[in-house]
C-alpha cells in the first residue's frame, strides 16, 4: 500500500515507526509538540482520540498537503489512567502495581488531510494480564531504561516487557501503540483516493 500525497507521523514515538515501516509506508516524522492534558471527565477512549486529533491538528496546520496520522496511548488500570512514568523508581511503582492483574489499553488515532478538510479518528482497547513479577524483574527492567517512554512503563515488544505478558484480550498492536487493522480500514474507507497499490 502506498499513498498519493506526502504521509506524517505526528509523533516521534520509535514503535510507531517500525509498524508503518513494516507496512512498507513511506512517511516522515514531525512531532507534534502538543500538550498532553485532557479533561478527567472523558472516558479512556475519548481521551485518546482527543490527543491523537491533537497532535495531528498541530502538524496539519503545518503541512494541510499531507495525509497526517496522530497516536496517542494509555493504560488504565482499576480506574487509573498510567501515562509514561516521570521518574525510575515511579515506573518500578507502576510495574509493581500492573503485577498479577489486568488493565486495558487504550490507543487512539487520526488521520487529517488538511487540503480537503477531512478528519477521521477512532480508538482502540485491549486487556491485558501481567503474571506476577518479583522485585528482581522489575529492577532489571526499570535499569534498561525501557519503561520510561512508555504509558504503563511496559512495551510488550520490549524482552522483557514481553515475558511479563500473561494474556492479551484484544489487538496486540493496540497495545504496541499504533491499531494497524484500525489504521487500514480508515485509510481505504476514508482515504481510498489517496492509496494506491
Amino acid at each position: 500500500m502506498k499513498l498519493t500525497k506526502p504521509f506524517i507521523l505526528a509523533s516521534g514515538s520509535n514503535r510507531r515507526r517500525m509498524l508503518l515501516r513494516q507496512l512498507g509506508f513511506s512517511f516522515s516524522v514531525m512531532a507534534s509538540g502538543v500538550s498532553e492534558a485532557v479533561s478527567g471527565q472523558m472516558s479512556p477512549a475519548a481521551q485518546v482520540r482527543a490527543l491523537a486529533l491533537r497532535k495531528a491538528k498541530a502538524v496539519s496546520v503545518r503541512r494541510p498537503d499531507a495525509l497526517v496520522l496522530g497516536a496517542d496511548t494509555i493504560v488504565v488500570h482499576r480506574s487509573h489512567v498510567i501515562g509514561k512514568p516521570a521518574t525510575p523508581q515511579h515506573a518500578a511503582t507502576i510495574l509493581r502495581s500492573l503485577s498479577g492483574s489486568t488493565h486495558t489499553v487504550f490507543t487512539g488515532l487520526a488521520l487529517i488531510h488538511g487540503t480537503s478538510g477531512r478528519s477521521f479518528s477512532a480508538a482502540e482497547s485491549t486487556e491485558v494480564t501481567f503474571g506476577h513479577l518479583s522485585n528482581k524483574e522489575i529492577q532489571r527492567y526499570v535499569a534498561s531504561g525501557s519503561p520510561m517512554d512508555k504509558a504503563g512503563a511496559y512495551g510488550i515488544q520490549d524482552d522483557m516487557g514481553a515475558i511479563f505478558v500473561q494474556h492479551i484480550k484484544g489487538d496486540y498492536y493496540t497495545v504496541v501503540g499504533l491499531p494497524l487493522r484500525r489504521l487500514y480500514l480508515m485509510l481505504t474507507s476514508q482515504f481510498a483516493d489517496l492509496v494506491t497499490w
